[in-house]
């Protein structure tokens, strides 16, 4: 069998307190597609993504990244092995341009868990944060805006500068959490036309956890879906819209009709 170079999360349980979040939920994603992860607000989504940054504690299960055991690893070495995430609330320093901004994804990943790395980074490194910058802010759209600083941004634009600085990384695997979120539908579909370019050039996989369904048929190759902590159903875009359990799961919203 080949080696999986995506994403393996095996019976993955979360507590808190009494809490629990995720319960025995098992799902992959590999490189080379788009992954989604739906469900009601509360379905334990990003709490599941927390898990398999190193950002929650694991009860149980096993996640694998890359073909390794990352369940115990840092958050440093996750990122080191090729896993990405960006976050709901947006993580903008307005102080910063857009370029530096941007630049800050392929940084952090070169230094790792020593922040000194930073300062001290060879020629090279440098080189190679600028390029990866100036790719993201080109497959973004906002290359004409790389001298502007952050804190003048639209909303719109500070969401494509966060997905930016995420791509800038060059991760293998991306979780994106709530892409989306403030965008306008002509903004929300620029985000769509951005992963199937990103997944089609770089060849990187994206799991997103998202609730703009039009945005989730029309990137994703297969979803899993959440509901209290557990994993309900999974299938294909057209399997998903078409699951009766899916529509109870989300009370019969128009957003999966």
């Amino acid at each position: 069998m080949a080696e999986h170079r995506g994403l393996e999360v095996d019976g993955l349980s979360v507590r808190f307190g009494g809490i629990q979040a995720v319960a025995g939920v098992s799902f992959s994603a590999p490189v080379g597609q788009v992954t989604g992860l739906i469900g009601p607000n509360g379905a334990g989504k990003s709490t599941t993504f927390d898990a398999c940054c190193g950002l929650a504690p694991i009860e149980a299960g096993r996640v694998r990244f890359a073909g390794v055991d990352i369940t115990r690893a840092s958050t440093p070495a996750r990122a080191r092995l090729g896993l990405g995430r960006t976050f709901q609330k947006m993580e903008i320093y307005d102080s910063l341009t857009v370029a530096e901004n941007v630049a800050l994804g392929r940084a952090a990943r070169l230094a790792g868990a020593s922040p000194l790395r930073l300062a001290l980074a060879t020629r090279a490194e440098r080189a190679e944060t600028a390029d990866a910058a100036a790719w993201a802010m080109h497959t973004c759209g906002i290359e004409h805006l790389a001298d502007h600083g952050a804190g003048n941004l639209s909303t719109g634009q500070r969401r494509l500068v966060e997905l930016a600085r995420a791509l800038a990384g060059r991760f293998t695997l991306l979780l994106l959490d709530e892409a989306s979120s403030g965008l306008d539908k002509a903004e929300t579909a620029l985000v769509g036309r951005i992963l199937h370019r990103a997944v089609a050039e770089e060849g990187i996989g994206i799991l997103i956890v998202e609730h703009d369904m039009d945005l989730v048929m029309d990137v994703c190759q297969h979803l899993f879906v959440l509901d209290f902590g557990r994993l309900i159903f999974d299938g294909s875009p057209a399997e998903v819209r078409a699951s009766a359990e899916v529509r109870r799961a989300y009370l019969g919203q128009a957003a999966v009709s």
